[in-house]
């Protein structure tokens, strides 16, 4: 196997040995992102090779310990990583270089990996279609005329190309679990509180967006979660944490699946996508798991009501800043600022008591089932020249996000959620479903996502670059 498409634990383990060196390792990962990063642009803001090389080699003179020794990544540019921009995507931040790394960066690093770089987002993240004016657009593998998600869109294609083993992205709407399920690899949203983000501004209120792991496998993913996981003291919400990695898969049978679907109705889908996904279950009905269809367990207009006015409301408070700068932002971003500055105190509230009365109902569904299962994307990867999706089959979308709506009932509790590779269209592109659990029940979903990987192994079908 080519060495850049091996996993992450693999390499680790063979640096560890000495079979491999971690020079050898960036030199065959810079020779991979020459070959391939010019036809999908998923890697921006690359350090200059002899110094990449350098840091390689002197890691191997200085000994190959952390569970991340010497392992290649590239940072989400809505991240900082000291020394390199962060840029995220909009021209407000162009060019400007990071003098330190966030919390999440400083444990990578700490854990022995070595920056090589930034991976592609959208415009300060918004939207699950990664292109911006800074750096253009991230281009889907398996059909490099669509859009390969967002936003953790260029991490997931560098995946999915074999120029990284893992990588880090970011997930308030869908941002691990979409690009992960168009680019044919594994994005894990972890329960809310795992991976603590900066100390910056409110550390109190906003419980919606989260840091978390993506790779091709789910054994690798668990490597990086434990890398980033775990409490800051300067942070209220902080979770205690015991290790995922080394991951062994769960046994299906007897295990209780509760499936979704289109929630009784609620949620359009473009065809062939609920096909996919029933296909999936019956392989784990197969192995013996007990697959169950639920009736819709809320309200979804009601979730839907309180994660727009919660998620603007947060969005807001970070754009705030810049709201003197309007010629400056994208469409999306002014939209959820003036919707964010025009909420009224009651109107948060009421969209957290939703909130909190889903959390309650969710909690009752979680004693009968292990797991919930949900489409990771409600259509496949469109054009890439589109700025989102604006309807799936006859209906028109009344928001610039609103097609991604099926991502939002794990997204407005924080419960963990992988979404794992389903195989293939008829067009030969990829989609993933999600595989939702009780909050912190992170170890468990990750097990589950490792018995289906040991099944199907759906990341060995390359997309035919390079």
């Amino acid at each position: 196997m080519q060495t850049t498409f091996r996993s992450a634990t693999d390499l680790v383990r063979d640096m560890r040995a000495g079979s491999l060196t971690a020079e050898a390792l960036m030199e065959a990962t810079l020779d991979r992102i020459d070959a391939v990063n010019g036809q999908v642009n998923a890697i921006v803001s690359m350090a200059g090779r002899q110094d990449l090389i350098d840091q390689a080699r002197a890691a191997d003179r200085a000994g190959l310990t952390g569970p991340l020794a010497g392992l290649p990544i590239a940072i989400k540019d809505l991240a900082n990583a000291a020394g390199f921009e962060t840029s995220q995507g909009s021209p407000v931040f162009a060019g400007q270089i990071a003098a330190k790394d966030d919390i999440m960066t400083a444990r990578i690093r700490q854990a022995g990996a070595i920056v090589i770089g930034k991976t592609n987002v959208p415009e300060f993240g918004l939207g699950s279609h990664t292109f911006n004016p800074v750096h253009g657009a991230t281009r889907n593998p398996y059909d490099p005329a669509r859009s390969c998600g967002g936003s953790s869109g260029g991490a997931a294609v560098a995946l999915a190309t074999g120029m990284l083993a893992i990588a880090d992205g970011s997930d308030m709407m869908g941002s691990l679990r979409n690009p992960a399920a168009w680019n044919n690899v594994y994005g894990f949203r972890p329960s809310w509180g795992r991976v603590p983000s900066e100390a910056i501004g409110d550390n109190f209120l906003h419980q919606l967006s989260t840091l978390g792991p993506m790779a091709r496998s789910p054994g690798d993913v668990a490597l990086l979660l434990d890398a980033i996981s775990g409490p800051d003291p300067r942070q209220p919400h902080g979770m205690a944490v015991s290790p995922t990695a080394p991951l062994d898969a769960a046994a299906l049978k007897g295990r209780r699946i509760g499936w979704l679907g289109d929630w009784g109705g609620a949620l359009d889908y473009e065809p062939g996508i609920l096909d996919l996904c029933r296909r999936a279950l019956d392989q784990m009905a197969d192995a013996g798991a007990i697959v169950e269809d639920l009736a819709p367990p809320f309200a979804l207009d009601r979730i839907w009501d309180s994660w727009i006015t919660l998620r603007s409301w947060s969005v807001a408070g970070g754009l705030a800043p810049l709201a003197g700068r309007r010629a400056d932002l994208k469409d999306s971003a002014i939209w959820e600022l003036d919707r964010g500055l025009a909420l009224s105190a009651m109107e948060v509230h009421r969209a957290s008591v939703i909130r909190s009365d889903w959390f309650t109902r969710a909690a009752a569904l979680f004693d009968s089932y292990d797991a919930v299962i949900l489409p990771s994307a409600q259509v496949w990867p469109f054009p890439v020249d589109e700025p989102f999706k604006a309807r799936i089959n006859d209906r028109e979308m009344d928001t610039y996000h609103r097609w991604m709506e099926v991502v939002v009932p794990a997204s407005l509790l924080g419960l963990p959620a992988l979404s794992v590779p389903v195989g293939f269209g008829a067009e030969g592109l990829p989609m993933g479903m999600q595989i939702i659990g009780r909050r912190g029940a992170d170890a468990d979903i990750l097990a589950l996502g490792a018995a289906w990987h040991e099944m199907t192994d759906w990341p060995g079908r390359r997309p035919a670059l390079g």
